[in-house]
Parts: structure tokens; C-alpha cells; sequence
């Protein structure tokens, strides 16, 4: 889990990332964000829709490797973003750890993140 000084605290910051943000998107994984020089942390989101996952056991599993990872490499990121990472695919849910970082990094490189 990430600390709550990284998490988003309502729906409006979510709401001007969907609309004010850039998107940089993969088979399963997309990345919706803006930089945030206003901000001293980063601020991070995933959103598992219920169309993609009935199951919220399976949604939060998602949820959680996600956040596992994204939390290692925090201090690695350029400037300050809010970043709001949308699922495509449950098959997120079993994908091996090395695939799912690999998707991850490759996202946030291209978006120039990392």
C-alpha cells in the first residue's frame, strides 16, 4: 500500500487528471498523468473498473501488485506527477511480477517519468 500523502484525496484531482492529463497506453495498463509542480509528493492512483473485474477480491489484488511496485520507485521520478493508472484486462490479475514491472516501466519511461 502507498502512504497517504501519495494517494488522491477526492474525485476533483481525479477528474482534472482525466481531463488535463496525457495518456500513454499498452495492451492492459494505460497511463493518464500531469505534472504537479504545486505539490511537494507524488500522487498516485489505479482504477479497476467493474466491467473489466466483477470480483472486488480480484479488482484490489490488482490494485495491490500495482502499488507494490509503483512504491519501490517513487524516489526515481523526474518531478512531481499525479498518475493515474487505468486497467484494460484482467488478465493484469495473474501475469507474472517480471512482466507486470516490465509493462509498468515501459509505460512510465515513454511518458518520461522515469
Amino acid at each position: 500500500m502507498i502512504p497517504f500523502k501519495n494517494r488522491f484525496h477526492g474525485h476533483g484531482s481525479l477528474n482534472y487528471v482525466y481531463k488535463n492529463g496525457q495518456t500513454i497506453r499498452s495492451d492492459i495498463l494505460s497511463v493518464r498523468f500531469i505534472q504537479n509542480p504545486r505539490r511537494k509528493n507524488h500522487r498516485l492512483s489505479v482504477v479497476v473498473g467493474k466491467k473489466i473485474l466483477k470480483s472486488a477480491v480480484g479488482r484490489n489484488r490488482i490494485r495491490r501488485r500495482v502499488y507494490e511496485y509503483v512504491h519501490t520507485i517513487i524516489p526515481n521520478f523526474k518531478n512531481t506527477y499525479d498518475i493515474v493508472f487505468v486497467v484494460h484486462s484482467k488478465d493484469l490479475k495473474n501475469i507474472l511480477h517480471k512482466e507486470l514491472t516490465a509493462q509498468i516501466n515501459q509505460l512510465l519511461i515513454k511518458a518520461g517519468i522515469l
